[in-house]
């Protein structure tokens, strides 16, 4: 069972505290590591352990002064631990603490996003079950096509969402390093062991090469994902938006009680919800850009990168789970309306059959160019008037009934026919 968090789960990871109290984990690792090689007494690791400590305001204080993060941090430790903690961040660079953290993070963070992602599944997998044989039009170019149902439409984005758990997956898998190998990787004045102790407690890899940073396609590939992602649930947005469109009004987003859609017209009820998500998904796709930006760096380190990170990756998580919890109330409340399906796909009067048609006349031996243009000759008069159906026109058409009887022309116009392997599609997906 994947066990229920809250919003605020997201927003904790991205603190002062959550990241200091990781510089300290690492810093404290690095020091028992050293000790158990003989490096330095295990006494004063102890002493370390005991009284090491730091306030976010006097970290922020120092920082003042020194303009360096780290440097500040370590200072306010030292002001708690004493001489001991000369042993502190010895042979290190800031960056061995600052990316094997940003790993942490975005490790934890990218775990809290796969429940969201599960969530999601399971929630459409329990609307597309339900609306398995639920009859809607389906549309290309935003034009009427052939029938499909409600519950395929679910189906689609349940397939997806499973992809993007495995893409998540991968991703979390990349990120999941760390480095302790100095100014420039080069681990010289550290053992590569005392890397490969800290990321063991910290559940992480060390990178089989590094410079003086982690390299940063692993966090394009973190952050592209969740741009893909965020792109799943837009495509489901940008849907439900189309089919709470008045003059579609297939379904509609969930409207509560003493909700209120307008300032001016209280008639409206608005898809905000699915709008929210949409816009959100370009801020995703827009920092996924940025830290594309942020791969080429020079020679084994500059800090171009520092500062869009500190934006787009805390941003960006904290935004896709919020996508994610808001998509999955959506799809659980959604309003879904059969009967104004049944309506919409008769709008046209029969012309979604003009295919089954078609390849009925050309099953009966006439060549794929003639029958279309039977076909559509009769199409083309119910466009044009609205009191005409396709299937009167065929029973009238001299050139069809050369081919076809009254009763194979009735049996054509079918919906359950057309729809005859939505099992088989099932099968494959939402039922395996």
């Amino acid at each position: 069972m994947i066990s229920r968090y809250t919003l605020k789960e997201m927003g904790n990871i991205w603190e002062d505290k959550f990241k200091y109290d990781t510089w300290l984990k690492i810093e404290i690792f690095a020091c028992e590591a050293r000790s158990k090689r003989g490096e330095i007494p295990w006494a004063d690791v102890e002493v370390i352990k005991t009284k090491a400590n730091y306030k976010i305001n006097r970290v922020l204080e120092i920082e003042e002064t020194t303009k360096h993060d780290v440097i500040a941090f370590l200072t306010n430790i030292a002001e708690y631990v004493g001489p001991e903690a000369r042993h502190i961040h010895y042979g290190m660079t800031s960056s061995d603490i600052l990316d094997t953290t940003l790993s942490y993070q975005m490790k934890a963070a990218g775990e809290l996003l796969l429940k969201r992602l599960f969530d999601v599944k399971a929630a459409l997998k329990e609307r597309a079950l339900e609306h398995k044989y639920t009859l809607c039009v389906g549309r290309s170019h935003g034009i009427h096509a052939e029938p499909t149902t409600m519950g395929l439409k679910f189906a689609l984005w349940f397939e997806e969402t499973k992809r993007n758990i495995t893409r998540l997956e991968a991703a979390i898998e990349t990120i999941s390093v760390g480095q302790i190998s100095g100014a420039v990787g080069t681990f010289e004045h550290l053992s590569p062991e005392i890397e490969k102790y800290v990321c063991e407690k910290m559940g992480l890899k060390p990178a089989s090469v590094s410079t003086q940073v982690i390299q940063r396609d692993r966090h394009a590939e973190f952050m592209s994902t969740l741009a893909i992602i965020g792109a799943t649930l837009e495509k489901i947005a940008v849907e439900i938006r189309h089919l709470q469109r008045t003059e579609v009004l297939e379904a509609e987003e969930y409207f509560s009680k003493g909700q209120k859609g307008s300032s001016a017209m209280p008639h409206k009820r608005n898809p905000i919800v699915s709008e929210r998500i949409t816009g959100l998904a370009r801020v995703l796709r827009a920092n996924a850009m940025a830290a594309l930006e942020d791969v080429a760096l020079w020679h084994e380190r500059d800090i171009s990168h520092s500062s869009v990170e500190r934006i787009i990756v805390p941003d960006s998580c904290i935004a896709l789970d919020y996508m994610l919890d808001l998509t999955t109330k959506l799809i659980k409340n959604l309003l879904v309306y059969p009967e104004n399906m049944i309506n919409n796909l008769n709008l046209t009067r029969g012309l979604v059959f003009s295919q089954t048609i078609l390849l009925k006349l050309i099953n009966a031996g006439i060549s794929r160019e003639v029958a279309y243009k039977i076909v559509q000759t009769s199409a083309m008069d119910v466009w044009a008037d609205k009191s005409k159906n396709l299937k009167d026109e065929l029973l009238k058409s001299e050139d069809v009934k050369k081919y076809l009887s009254v009763e194979e022309i009735e049996k054509l116009f079918n919906n359950k026919q057309m729809l005859k392997n939505v099992d088989v599609i099932f099968a494959r997906t939402v039922e395996e």
